[in-house]
Parts: C-alpha cells; structure tokens; sequence
C-alpha cells in the first residue's frame, strides 16, 4: 500500500510540473485533479476537485470522450475571456476505460509556437536556397575550349562516363582544369540536381580533414557541436564529391575513403553507428600517383577503386594552339591583341596552365584604356622577357629564345638550393611554380 502511495504521489508530482494544463475526471466525471498550469490557462480553480466537471463546465467535452472512448485534437475553447486548445483523450486500464484526461495550451502559446515554427521553416527554406546555390556547378562541357585533339578524346570518355556512377580520377598540372571537368561530368549527370560537393584536401589541416569529410556525434570531443555535425559525404548524399588533390590525403583519411566506396556507409567520429551515403567520387590530383603508391604513400586499393575511368589533362604548353581560342574567350568587346603579345603568348611555357594565361589577361584588361592590348600592358615578368627574345631573335625562335632563358634560371636557382625535398619546395614557391612542375623543368632539361 506504501508502495502504491508513493507511486500516486509521484504521478501527482509531474502533473503539477507540467507545462501545459491537464485537468483529470473519473468514470463518473468526477474531477480528480488539475495543475497550476490549467488554472492559468482558463481560469478554473482547483476548489472544483472533487465534484462533477459538468457542474461547473457546462458543455464541456471530456466526458463525452470518457464515454465514447474516442480522442479529441485540437478543440478550440473560448470562456471567461480565455482562448485555448484542447487535447483530451480516454484513461485505459486493461482495456477499461476509467476516466479521462484534458491537456490543454494558451492560444497565444499556440499562435507564438507557430510563429516560431514558421520562422524556423522559413530559415530552414532559406539555408537550402543557400546550399544549392552553393553547390550549384557553375560549369558544363560547354565551357571547355579546344581544338586539340587529345582535348577532345578526353571529353568524349568524360561524357560517357558522366552517364555512370562510377568513381573518377582526373590528373593534370594546376591550372589544367581538372574541377571544370568534374563539374560538367556532374552536371552530365543523372545527379545534376543533387549536390556538387567540392573539397581542396591540401587546404584543410591533417588533423580536422576526418571531421570535414565524416562529421562528429555529439560529444565526440572537446568543443564538438550540440547534436554533432554533418560531414561531406553526408551533404553530398545523392550527388558528388569531388576531392581535389587526393594525393596529398594521409593513409588513416585514405582508408576511410576506401571503406565509404566500398560498403556506400560512413561513420561519424565518436558515432557507434554507421549510415549509408549515395556518392559519386571524383578525385583530382597533380601529382604521380602511381609513383607515390611505390612510396608508400598511397594506397594501392583506393588508387584502383578510383581509377576505374582515368583522364590525364594537359598542360597548356603541350595545346598552345588553343590560346588563340582561350584569348577569344577571356577578353570582352572590344578588347584585342596586338602580334607581339600574341607570339609572347603562344611561346611562353605557362607553368601555371590556363589559370595564369586567365591572370595575365585580366591583368593586361586592366592596364590598358583604349581596348588594344600592347606588350606594354603585361605583367612585369612576361615583360622582362622581351630583352632576351630581341637579343636572340636573329638567331632563335621565340619560344626556343624563353627555354634557353629559362633553363638558365633554372640551372642558376639550382645551384644555389639545396637538394631535399623541403628544400626544392621552397625554390619551386620562390619561382611561383609547383614543385611538380619544378621537376618536370629538371627532367626536360636534364638538371640535377
């Protein structure tokens, strides 16, 4: 008996902590309790415990629902001057009905609830409208300029492969394009309308690379967020995630990579649980994959499950014939080029591909006042090239006249560097080339 009083008075307990009003009648409508909360709400003292609802509350609908057992939401109430909603339902126990029970909500709580909800899905609304705006691929095939015939191949196997989902690796120097290709391949897509997600791996520091890709639970680590956060694959759900410069990706993250296009689950850092992601991969990188994976430094598996459809961009030096169509495509109306720009254009080596042939022309844009663009209207460093081709013009070709001027730097900058790894990053940075590229030169002209 102890027992069962405890037990009653417990219940009492959380009835009068509640937030919404709740009045209680027995079988045979007899009041047996009402919170604080209702009597705020509308208006009737607890001196009413104890004697029949309808002696006090005419009309009211509790005891029709006590005795055809059969819920009521939402019923709107007005007395005193109070407006409120009420939900009442039947009391079962063991299939009996014993009595029933009213909770009800201030209007101006409901009216204030739902404004609040509205602006909550106005922002939610708003939020979406930002994120595919966001991830909206700005690029189609349709924006990739050539003439060159090795161009065009590579734009055939991309179109074919945009109508799969099968993973993507695209290799090429900076600058080549690589994103360009793997947004029109998206927007080729049957997932055009799902998410573009595109994450640079060399931006974002070793340690926070696993969050961004994966997310965290709640609770996952200090300063984790409250109810935990979405990672990329999550946001890319149904569409695709492009992960540019994968190379320079640490085996742990690779790994994780691995199991995601394996099993198509991810799991968040500190969540028990996996969940399952539809994603395309297309991965990008600058630099020699297979070389890295003879290092160790990357995985094999993931190299082949990434590599089921390959494309190997250009540089801009080995398609110089479609400058003269880029030129078109970058200068407004009515801005031209006089000769000599365009031979200093079509001989220079381009280290930093159609990214830097883009730079140089928005710059020269911006020098020039009457639309023709004149040698003079170069950046610095192309100008300082002019001496050395009128100093050997008579004898060499423009762009043997550049090669021979830049072996020479480069032989000079060498001698003067160090030969480890750090030490050649430094000079590649110093000449605003990548350390790829650097390598490359060294191998073209045979330096050590």
């Amino acid at each position: 008996m102890v027992a069962i009083e405890e037990t009653v008075e417990w219940w009492k307990a959380i009835v009068q902590s509640m937030n919404d009003g709740v009045l209680v009648i027995d079988r045979k409508g007899i009041v047996k309790t009402i919170n604080p909360e209702y009597t705020r709400i509308t208006g009737v003292n607890p001196d009413i415990i104890g004697e029949p609802l309808l002696a006090h509350r005419p009309g009211a609908q509790l005891p029709d629902t006590m005795k055809d057992g059969k819920s009521r939401v939402g019923v709107y109430r007005k007395t005193r001057g109070r407006e409120y909603v009420v939900d009442m339902a039947p009391i079962l126990v063991n299939g009996e009905i014993i009595g029933a029970v009213s909770v009800c909500k201030s209007l101006n709580e409901v009216h204030k609830l739902t404004k609040e909800l509205a602006e909550q899905q106005e922002k939610v609304a708003e939020l979406e409208k930002r994120m595919s705006s966001i991830y909206k691929v700005r690029y189609t095939f349709d924006d990739i300029i050539t003439n060159d015939t090795q161009m065009k191949h590579i734009m055939t196997v991309a179109k074919k492969a945009a109508g799969t989902d099968l993973p993507i690796l695209i290799a090429g120097e900076s600058g080549t394009g690589k994103e360009l290709f793997a947004q029109a391949v998206h927007h080729t897509s049957l997932r055009r309308d799902k998410p573009f997600i595109p994450v640079n791996c060399s931006a974002i520091p070793e340690t926070l690379i696993e969050n961004e890709l994966f997310g965290h639970a709640e609770g996952a680590f200090h300063g984790a967020l409250s109810g935990g956060k979405a990672g990329l694959f999550e946001m890319a759900d149904g569409g695709t995630l492009f992960l540019d410069e994968i190379g320079d990706l640490s085996m742990d993250v690779q790994a994780k990579i691995l199991r995601a296009l394996q099993e198509g689950r991810i799991r968040r850092i500190g969540d028990a649980a996996e969940q399952r992601v539809d994603v395309r991969i297309v991965a990008a990188t600058h630099r020699d994959v297979t070389q890295m994976i003879t290092k160790g430094l990357f995985r094999s598996e993931l190299f082949y499950r990434l590599n089921v459809v390959s494309m190997q961009i250009p540089a801009l030096r080995e398609r110089k014939r479609d400058i003269p169509l880029l030129l078109q495509s970058f200068l407004p109306a009515p801005y031209t080029v006089d000769r000599d720009v365009m031979d200093l254009l079509t001989s220079y080596e381009w280290p930093g591909n159609v990214r830097e042939l883009r730079n140089v022309i928005d710059f020269a844009v911006c020098m020039t006042e009457d639309g023709q663009i004149s040698t003079q209207h170069l950046p610095e460093f192309m100008r300082k090239l002019l001496p050395l081709y009128a100093e050997n013009s008579s004898l060499l070709p423009l762009h043997q006249a550049v090669e021979k001027a830049e072996k020479s730097i480069l032989s000079n900058a060498l001698r003067n560097a160090g030969t480890t790894v750090p030490e050649r990053t430094k000079l590649a940075e110093e000449l605003g080339i990548s350390l790829a590229t650097l390598y490359n030169k060294m191998k073209k002209y045979n330096l050590k």
